[in-house]
């Protein structure tokens, strides 16, 4: 016995619901977290720092990066967009005895990594003279008081900015952003120009290749 063939309505609406099916599938944009990271100097670059301002202690002729913005996880992560120039940010001379000089560079980030209602403070860097133990933590309160914290010791804001909020998780992390010192102040576009994206628009003539394809089968076998 034969199989009975398939309506030509019927194999349309199955080719076109396995295009969209294909489509869903596709990866949507990994989510992101509005934070300050925490960077250090390394041969005049900025390097993710592997542990916390609280706990790590630069040396004398250190420099320290802070840098506001959405991100996925430290490979994303923006850099201060300001090179690492300790002599241009403390100048010449030495540390007192028992003391050290710290440069710190706060990069408040662009209007696109903000939260709500808030904006964006200018970018700004200060000489820290600290005891010569001290931590980044105590040289980033020496010029950027008030700092906030919560109640694990993760810094959410730095001379009051953001007002509100520390971590927090935000819907998607802007993607292709620029990371280096020379990156454009200006808000990231992201590539996006307000139309559909090119997945999308792929998709879509995908869709409507199969929807014509069944539509030319189904009147070819009624002839």
């Amino acid at each position: 016995m034969t199989a009975r063939r398939r309506p030509p309505a019927l194999l349309a609406a199955v080719l076109v619901l396995t295009a969209l099916t294909v489509l869903g599938a596709a990866p949507a944009q990994a989510a992101g977290y509005r934070y300050w990271s925490f960077w250090e100097s390394a041969g005049g670059r900025w390097t993710y720092a592997t542990q916390g301002p609280a706990t790590a202690r630069p040396a004398d002729g250190d420099v320290n990066g802070y840098r506001f913005a959405v991100s996925a996880d430290s490979a994303d992560a923006a850099t201060p967009r300001r090179t690492p120039d300790f002599a241009a940010i403390c100048g010449s001379g030495q540390a007192p005895e028992g003391a050290k000089r710290v440069a710190v560079v706060l990069d408040f980030g662009t209007a696109a990594d903000a939260p709500q209602g808030e904006r964006p403070p200018e970018r700004r860097q200060g000489c820290a003279r600290v005891p010569a133990d001290a931590t980044s933590a105590e040289a980033l309160a020496a010029v950027a008081k008030p700092l906030r914290y919560d109640s694990a010791a993760l810094l959410c804001a730095i001379s009051g900015y953001p007002r509100t909020g520390c971590g927090e998780q935000v819907a998607a992390a802007p993607s292709a952003r620029p990371t280096g010192p020379e990156a454009s102040a200006a808000p990231a576009s992201d590539g996006d120009s307000g139309g559909p994206s090119v997945g999308v628009a792929a998709g879509a003539a995908a869709v409507a290749v199969l929807a014509a394809a069944a539509v030319w089968q189904a009147r070819r076998r009624r002839r």
